[in-house]
């Protein structure tokens, strides 16, 4: 088997339609096999891939276990050499799949990667290539700092928006939507984190492919469509949340040990203001907060 391709899906129903027809529709790619792993859904996706997709391995689980849990479940299965990562609110172009084994095929050194992805608007997902977090990008972040000076490498560090869009380069991170990869990272690796529900696994991920030597590259040569926050803009309560909670785990795994404790302090603290700041806006503005919740990949 060349691809296992694996697309969590919660409430997507016809963005998964149109992302599995897209898949159907490649050139190139050899042999492949596809899971769709649904979280519990109640718009008819499982009866949609068993109705209109009966090649797809539908996995279901009898409640919403995370993006983390649910692609899990399905590397566990998986046979390609290679292996996808896919958003259900993701299109491909016909020849996307064989383009990206070729540059692998002919990279051996690279472990992982990502495509340059594009809304529905034509503007850019900046967060398909990113720097890891540090508390300098963090707070250049949130000051929008990388809005008002895009071009530079401080400022823009975080989603590298001080770099060609268009370019291919090695990245610390590249996001969930569209993680392509070789089986021997997923070996020697291991799978996701499932203390993430949701964010922040794709950057944990990055981070230990990194450190274990292998690159992750940025193909901004090749681009996708993503429509970004099909699922997740239900619940936008609980996605401030989760992906607060999330920054809160990297930095705690990954990060605490290398700066000094009053650091460590801020960086939380600031996180902490965030949360509560976007809460209340959320709250002002009449948010509901449904009982289910998202398990595609926005990112911000």
């Amino acid at each position: 088997m060349d691809l296992s391709i694996i697309i969590a899906s919660f409430n997507t129903r016809d963005f998964l339609r149109d992302c599995l027809d897209s898949i159907f529709a490649s050139e190139g790619v050899g042999s492949f096999e596809i899971f769709v792993v649904d979280n519990n859904s109640s718009d008819g996706s499982p009866e949609l891939v068993r109705e209109l997709f009966p090649a797809v391995e539908l996995l279901t689980n009898s409640a919403n276990v995370g993006f983390a849990k649910a692609n899990n479940r399905a590397l566990k299965l998986s046979s390609g050499r290679y292996i996808l990562l896919l958003n259900p609110d993701t299109r491909l172009e016909t020849t996307t799949l064989a383009e990206v084994v070729g540059v692998m095929d002919e990279r051996p050194e690279v472990g992982m990667t990502g495509l340059k992805l594009v809304r529905q608007d034509g503007s850019m997902d900046l967060a398909c290539r990113r720097g890891f977090p540090t508390p300098t990008n963090a707070v250049a972040k949130f000051a929008r700092l990388d809005k008002i000076f895009p071009n530079s490498r401080i400022a823009g560090d975080y989603n590298q928006t001080h770099r060609d869009p268009d370019s291919d380069y090695e990245v610390d991170a590249i996001v969930g939507a569209f993680m392509f990869f070789r089986r021997e990272v997923l070996e020697q690796v291991g799978l996701l984190d499932e203390r993430f529900f949701m964010y922040g696994e794709d950057l944990d991920w990055c981070w230990r492919i990194r450190k274990s030597e292998w690159k992750v590259l940025y193909l901004g040569s090749k681009e996708i469509l993503h429509v970004k926050g099909a699922s997740t803009s239900q619940n936008q309560r609980l996605m401030n949340g989760h992906f607060h909670r999330s920054m809160y785990m990297f930095h705690k795994k990954h990060l605490v040990s290398r700066y000094p404790f009053f650091v460590n302090w801020v960086v939380q603290a600031g996180i902490g203001t965030r949360w509560a700041a976007k809460a209340l806006f959320l709250r002002l503005r009449g948010e509901s907060e449904p009982a289910s919740h998202s398990t595609s990949k926005p990112r911000t």
